[in-house]
């Protein structure tokens, strides 16, 4: 009975734990919009020069991975939570240069704003199948890890060729890629596989973002009016 009892405290405290995790995580998810914003907006206004082509592209990779890493090393601090949040600045200005191009057309706040609802649409139905689903997500991150690598190299390419049919196909790709990875990331916090809202913040982060520059590119290929 003894035993029964403390089997019970446990899983009522793992539960406690999961939960908190996971409220403590869309909480800083959603703070982590406000620099995101405003590093847009900054380059935006400022004009921020944005390096670009293959050394651009691995200054961004350079700097992006040195964040990652600087969050994940102080995760237990308040270091990083404002590494992460300095992170979110800088992915800001990255966007810049796609929100510009995107206001460009006369229909461009209408584009955004539908990125924005599909965005938001993609990560409130996913995140919940993952709250609630029995079924183990687990061996989807495989596959889109394979996924992640191969747009990387293709983009990359793409950066000598410029193919406007492989960009679009990129983004497609990106989409299911990183809703793929959304259902993964969100059933780990609930199974109480990822108990670190600050890594569970940046990874839901990475994955809202990368589905919204990826759906705004698609929209500006296919629907960008010029006129």
């Amino acid at each position: 009975m003894a035993n029964l009892e403390k089997t019970y405290q446990y899983a009522d405290g793992r539960a406690v734990t999961q939960n908190r995790v996971l409220r403590n995580t869309y909480w800083l998810l959603s703070l982590s919009m406000i620099p995101t914003v405003l590093g847009a907006a900054a380059g935006m206004t400022l004009g921020v020069p944005i390096p670009g082509g293959f050394l651009g592209a691995l200054l961004f990779l350079g700097i992006a991975f040195g964040f990652i890493w600087a969050i994940e090393k102080n995760k237990d601090s308040g270091l990083g939570v404002a590494l992460l949040l300095g992170f979110t600045f800088f992915m800001g200005l990255m966007l810049a240069p796609l929100l510009t191009r995107t206001l460009s057309f006369a229909n461009g706040g209408t584009l955004i704003m539908l990125a924005f609802g599909g965005t938001a649409t993609i990560f409130a139905v996913l995140a919940s199948v993952a709250t609630v689903s029995k079924r183990d997500f687990s061996g989807v991150a495989k596959f889109a890890m394979i996924g992640l690598v191969i747009i990387i190299l293709a983009s990359l390419a793409n950066i000598f060729f410029a193919i406007p049919a492989l960009t679009l196909t990129i983004s497609v790709l990106a989409i299911g890629i990183f809703s793929a990875f959304i259902l993964y990331d969100v059933q780990r916090i609930v199974n109480g596989g990822e108990t670190n809202y600050i890594s569970a913040t940046l990874s839901l982060y990475l994955n809202v973002y990368n589905i919204f520059s990826s759906l705004l590119s698609i929209l500006g290929f296919t629907s960008g009016d010029r006129d």
